[in-house]
């Protein structure tokens, strides 16, 4: 009987610390998506570099696919200047070392000097290296 009730105790303790573990990520890739689109706001290449994996690919809704540099190269560079980005309804889900986020992108901003509003469904991964939390995969999607 006294090894059941260890059993059951020990159970609880190790699916708190999991779910503890869980949330502290969760928090985190939350903390790194804002810190993402605050870089891409400032046009922060260094603070853009170290949020993204090396092997990073990033797809527009457009079916624009983007690896790192040219990610980072259009941000800084290219004709679009955002005012401000905001995700919506955001849910991510935590496996092992990989985060999956959802969200509607709402970004406001210029393309070209004209101005621009961007509606948009994306879908990101984010993978833990180093006890770091880096975007590894982004695709954007048009809303119905």
């Amino acid at each position: 009987m006294k090894k059941t009730i260890y059993l059951y105790a020990f159970l609880g303790l190790f699916t708190a610390c999991v779910q503890a573990q869980s949330n502290t990520d969760k928090k985190n890739i939350e903390t790194g998506v804002g810190a993402l689109y605050a870089a891409m706001v400032a046009r922060d290449g260094a603070a853009l570099q170290k949020l993204t994996d090396d092997k990073l690919t990033y797809g527009h809704s457009s079916g624009t696919l983007e690896n790192k540099e040219e990610y980072i190269e259009a941000v800084l560079k290219g004709p679009f200047d955002f005012f401000s980005i905001l995700p919506e309804d955001q849910t991510i889900a935590i496996s092992g070392d990989v985060g999956i986020v959802r969200h509607i992108f709402v970004a406001k901003g210029t393309n070209d000097g004209k101005d621009a509003d961007v509606r948009i469904g994306v879908m990101m991964t984010w993978q833990k290296k180093n006890n770091e939390w880096r975007l590894l995969a982004r695709q954007a999607y048009k809303l119905m």
